[in-house]
């Protein structure tokens, strides 16, 4: 279990106004994703919510290409290995962007709340910053599990598009 987690989240986008807890949300969902992993000493994570148009810019500018997804990890370390801050001895272990406004329609379109989309988005950013991603089926399967089992640990329950 991380001894200490710092969540650093910025707002830099006006289109949707953030629910009281979700920041709250966020920080326990880091939290249960390096519980579950055996995450250890103390790491910090960036989350950032931006609108659609910046979203695709990062996406273009760090990966490449434009994207559908909600979120992109923009891990700062690999292979299990990450900068340490001198001062803290926290991990540096990356960045989550989230597109807030792809995040509500993605709730609507898969029938459940906007807290569990967010939570969704969040499990699946730090799971891609410590080094996972959806490359073949199995990793897929495999991901979206742990993804589940952390918001099981949230109490929010399985999506009807998962069970």
């Amino acid at each position: 279990m991380a001894d200490k987690l710092r969540v650093v989240i910025t707002d830099c986008q006006k289109e949707v106004k953030i629910p009281t807890g979700i920041r709250m949300l966020i920080r326990r969902c880091c939290h249960a994703i390096l519980e579950s992993e055996s995450f250890k000493g103390s790491a910090e994570i960036g989350v950032t919510f931006t609108d659609d148009n910046e979203f695709q810019k990062l996406s273009e500018e760090y990966l490449g290409m434009t994207t559908d997804e909600a979120v992109i990890s923009l891990p700062a370390g690999e292979n299990g290995e990450f900068d340490v801050d001198k001062v803290t001895g926290a991990k540096q272990l990356g960045s989550i962007v989230i597109s807030v406004k792809k995040a509500v329609d993605q709730s609507v379109a898969y029938d459940h709340s906007f807290q569990r989309e967010m939570a969704y988005l969040t499990a699946h950013g730090v799971l891609g910053l410590l080094g996972y991603s959806y490359d073949g089926a199995l990793d897929r399967v495999s991901m979206r599990e742990k993804e589940e089992w952390a918001l099981y640990q949230l109490g929010l329950p399985a999506s009807s598009s998962y069970i």
